[in-house]
């Protein structure tokens, strides 16, 4: 395969250092990163997963978790489930 093609990108530089993180911890380099996904487009003929875009609702929850607004945090998963049970009665 000749790989005499080049990607420029500019991504920003604290998304890079996270996504490079994710690449290390499963082996990757990544331009073995970028080449899979280039590979996965090609052979899907599309993007590799699927992309929403959230309805208004999903969007405000989103937001509101990524403020810390409305996180609840539990101890253990027992003590999520029972959560759930506490709901029903």
């Amino acid at each position: 395969m000749n790989k005499s093609a080049v990607v420029h990108a500019r991504i920003d530089s604290s998304v890079k250092k996270e996504a490079e993180s994710v690449f290390n911890r499963l082996g990757l380099t990544p331009t073995e990163a970028v080449r899979l996904f280039y590979t996965q487009v090609s052979l899907s003929q599309g993007i590799p997963f699927s992309l929403h875009i959230p309805n208004e609702a999903t969007a405000k929850v989103l937001e509101d978790s990524r403020k810390g607004i409305g996180i609840k945090k539990y101890d253990s998963l027992n003590s999520l489930f029972s959560s759930w049970d506490d709901q029903t009665d």
